[in-house]
Formats: structure tokens, sequence, C-alpha cells
């Protein structure tokens, strides 16, 4: 069966952006890009690149862990705000949004539904695994559908900002057992974590 996968990038405190929401790895953004982050990125998991990276980095492989992605409409509207309206046209691209009517990306698919309804059938489907991209109010309303964590841990702390987690996301303490991880030179590490059995 396959797995939903919140992949996705954390300061050392907990958070996936500045208060402000906005994308922070941006023109103006305060996320530290070393050269051998890109290249672990490139070398593991280059279907997470967006269509702009994988153009200038000249990525054209397919990748092997995710064939669907799926994000809230927030972190949907940073990648219109800069003239993206599919960043991901390699994959299964799903928005879930109650306000939303429609969107630009052709390929993008609007999904006004149920979110664990929705993952829970994607999981009954043929295919590699799915990747939650964020933001937070999607991941705490998918919470306790998320199979495996994979976290980019940065360099960095904000004091604040926008969690991994909406605190909308119910209080539910769930144990997590480290199954790899990948210490890079420029102080990022990747963690991946996979859900305790009972």
């Amino acid at each position: 069966m396959r797995k939903l996968v919140y992949y996705i990038a954390t300061t050392l405190d907990g958070f996936i952006a500045g208060p402000d929401g906005a994308d922070p790895t941006g023109p103006n953004g305060f996320w530290p890009i070393p050269e051998d982050y890109i290249r672990h990125l490139v070398a593991e998991y280059p279907e997470t690149l967006p269509v702009h990276a994988r153009q200038a980095l000249s990525v054209t492989a397919e990748g092997t862990h995710f064939d669907t992605v799926l994000e809230g409409r927030r972190s949907y509207e940073i990648g219109l705000a800069a003239g993206i309206t599919d960043a991901y046209p390699h994959l299964r691209h799903l928005v879930f949004s109650r306000t939303l009517t429609e969107v630009p990306g052709p390929a993008v698919e609007l999904v006004a539904d149920d979110p664990v309804a929705t993952v829970r059938e994607l999981k009954r489907q043929e295919g590699k695994d799915i990747w939650l991209l964020g933001g937070a109010e999607l991941a705490g309303s998918l919470y306790a559908e998320i199979d495996t964590l994979i976290l980019k841990a940065g360099p960095l702390t904000l004091g604040d900002g926008i969690p991994l987690f909406s605190r909308k996301a119910a209080f539910d303490p769930r144990p997590w057992t480290l199954s790899d991880h990948t210490v890079l030179a420029g102080g990022a590490v990747f963690l991946t974590y996979t859900r305790a059995t009972d």
C-alpha cells in the first residue's frame, strides 16, 4: 500500500516558514541552501524539485519516491504569486481548498473534499508514495494519516513562524522510529521517521 510521506524543510525549532507564510527559499527568503543541499536533493529526491529548479539544474530524473504531491491552498498560492501555475507538472498534483473554485494550472487537480478520505483513496491506488508538501493546515488535518516523516532540518532557528502542523491539529501523541538519516557538511540533516507500530 502507498504511504503518505510528509517531506518538509523545517528549522531546528520546528517552523516551516516565517510568520508571514512566505516562501523561505524565495528571493527574500532566509533558508540556507548550500551546494551540498542542492546536490542531495538532485541525487535523492529529484521529483521534489519544482519545475523551474529542475530546468535550471537540467534535472530530468523521474525520481523513485513519489508520483503524487498534495498541497494546501496557501502553499499553492505562493507559487501563483511567483507566476508558477504548476510547480510539479511531472507529478500528479492535488491542491486542497474549500475556497478556490478553479486553478490556472490545467493539470492541477482542485480538491474540495475531505483530505482524509481523499488520502485513504489515494493509498489504495497503485503507484509510488504520496508526498505531502504542506502547509501546516493540510498537514494538521492529515496528521493521523502520515506514515513517514522526512524532515530536512536546516541549521537555523526562527523563534516564531508557521509550525510543522497547524495549531488546529488534535493533541495525539505518536511515537516514531528513526529509519534513516543523512548529515550534510553544510549543516542540514535529513531525518526519516516511520510511524512506530503499536
